[in-house]
């Protein structure tokens, strides 16, 4: 990986946006066969659970 796109990646962490190639590269390796979220339903994910909503997000208080 080259080290602009590592930077890419990074600063997006850092403000809170996954890295959709990174998930597809991890889920073809460790869970092969099963299916993968598109990209629009792979950050609808990330945001329902950086921001408590829908099944499986923890409870939030406010």
């Amino acid at each position: 990986m080259s080290w602009w796109r590592k930077a890419a990646q990074t600063a997006r962490l850092m403000v809170g946006v996954p890295d959709y190639d990174a998930y597809v590269a991890h889920r073809a390796a460790h869970h092969a066969g099963e299916p993968v979220l598109s990209r629009a339903a792979f950050h609808r994910d990330r945001i329902e659970r950086r921001y408590g909503v829908g099944k499986g997000s923890p409870p939030r208080c406010c």
